[in-house]
């Protein structure tokens, strides 16, 4: 059956993928790959305790396919997972936080 699911979602947009999420320490990035095409968060750590997310791309044939959204909870796991304070430089991860109350206690 997995097999088929990649078949079935490339002919029936109605059934939704997962993007595969991998981040990159070295170049201070999250990506998500989905259907060839990618987006990214980008973050900076102006201090060992802090993490800034500063920028989200992404692709325009994934947007509304809640990519952005699969970046926000790994990283915002990630900073949760190293004891990481977060500030948002980024408007859609300080509109995420605001939405997502649970991750306000991370704030800087």
């Amino acid at each position: 059956m997995q097999a088929i699911l990649p078949f079935l979602s490339t002919n029936f947009p109605f059934l939704p993928m997962k993007p595969t999420i991998r981040h990159n320490e070295d170049e201070q990035t999250f990506y998500a790959t989905l259907d060839g095409y990618e987006g990214e968060l980008a973050y900076s750590r102006p201090s060992a305790t802090v993490i800034d997310f500063s920028h989200t791309f992404v692709d325009e044939n994934l947007r509304g396919r809640g990519v952005a959204d699969a970046m926000a909870v790994e990283a915002l796991a990630y900073a949760r997972a190293q004891g990481l304070r977060i500030k948002t430089s980024c408007a859609f991860m300080q509109a995420y936080v605001d939405r997502h109350t649970d991750y306000q206690d991370l704030q800087a």
